[in-house]
């Protein structure tokens, strides 16, 4: 990522108001290539809206869009090839078949023609939709539907994708598939937005954390800073969880753990014990020591890997994603 060139996208105090309802508030960031967003909130956040906005889909009461450093605009509406959006329910014309479909789509790109087919094969098979590409849209299930979504906005190759719920239909196989797709995309250089419920299709390879809520962006950060300041802000003690798998007996474990200076927390399920404890090296050491030396026999120590979720119900005070 070259943080010299501008970036792919900024969004500058964008202001979007429905009636007495301001959806989106003065929102501010950028994203370069290679760099992803997961935007999170609970419903009504304007996430949505800020979405539709940054594509030119919705109209703005003040504020600026910029792509490649150029404004979005009526006069700069060929920058839009650049940007690609699929809706948490993407327009389709039901009675073509799939391979019509994106074939239209290429024409209106005014993609060369002889690189269309080439493209949508290679969509088609990136999305496991080589089996359905002469299918009728009207009798695919909305997994599917999601993916042609997603194949029409790929298909110009644009530098910015925006992706509202994508993985809405998808089942854990499909999700796990799209989680790749996710990293291919950002490892190509482009930048993303995706908005999703389902924070385990995020939290593996986005690079940034935008919170909103009432329409303001609350937080937007490399997700690293986030999952950091969240856990230190619960754990101001200086404390955090561990996780032990045993490799004998649990008998007693609880007991024998309670039993040592400076665990806190202890709990059991199956072969996995968890506790809280300092979160200094030396501290975690000394704890393993104490632990081994009561006879509590141990296959892996490590602290319990920052969650995603966790971290967005703490400092979203627990509000529900939509």
């Amino acid at each position: 990522m070259d943080n010299s060139l501008p970036p792919t996208l900024r969004v500058d105090r964008l202001v979007v108001q429905f009636r007495q309802l301001i959806a989106v508030n003065h929102v501010t960031f950028e994203l370069h290539g290679g760099q992803f967003l997961g935007l999170l909130g609970p419903n009504g956040a304007g996430k949505t809206t800020l979405m539709r906005a940054i594509c030119g889909l919705q109209p703005v009461r003040s504020g600026d869009v910029y792509l490649h450093g150029q404004p979005l605009s009526e006069s700069t509406v060929g920058l839009l090839r650049h940007l690609g959006f699929t809706p948490d329910t993407p327009p389709v014309y039901e009675q073509m078949t799939v391979r019509q479909f994106l074939r239209f789509i290429g024409r209106q790109y005014q993609l060369p023609a002889d690189e269309v087919d080439d493209r949508i094969a290679f969509w088609l098979d990136k999305l496991w939709l080589t089996e359905k590409a002469d299918a009728r849209i009207k009798g695919l299930s909305r997994g599917m539907r999601q993916r042609i979504g997603i194949a029409r906005t790929m298909l110009p190759n644009p530098d910015l994708v925006v992706l509202d719920e994508p993985a809405a239909g998808l089942d854990p196989a499909g999700r796990a598939q799209f989680r790749q797709l996710l990293a291919d995309l950002r490892n190509q250089g482009k930048a993303l937005i995706v908005s999703s419920h389902v924070l385990s299709d995020l939290a593996e390879h986005c690079t940034h954390v935008g919170l909103m809520n009432g329409g303001r962006m609350l937080r937007f950060e490399p997700v690293a800073k986030f999952l950091g300041d969240v856990a230190a802000s619960v754990e101001g003690d200086g404390r955090c969880e561990y996780r032990a798998t045993l490799a004998g007996s649990t008998t007693d474990v609880m007991r024998l753990a309670h039993g040592i200076a400076g665990v806190h927390g202890v709990s059991i399920d199956g072969e996995t014990l968890t506790f809280s404890a300092g979160r200094q090296p030396a501290e975690a050491a000394a704890v393993l020591r104490e632990l081994i030396a009561a006879g509590i026999k141990i296959a892996s120590f490590a602290p319990r890997p920052a969650n995603l979720e966790e971290a967005y119900l703490r400092a979203s005070d627990g509000r529900p994603l939509d």
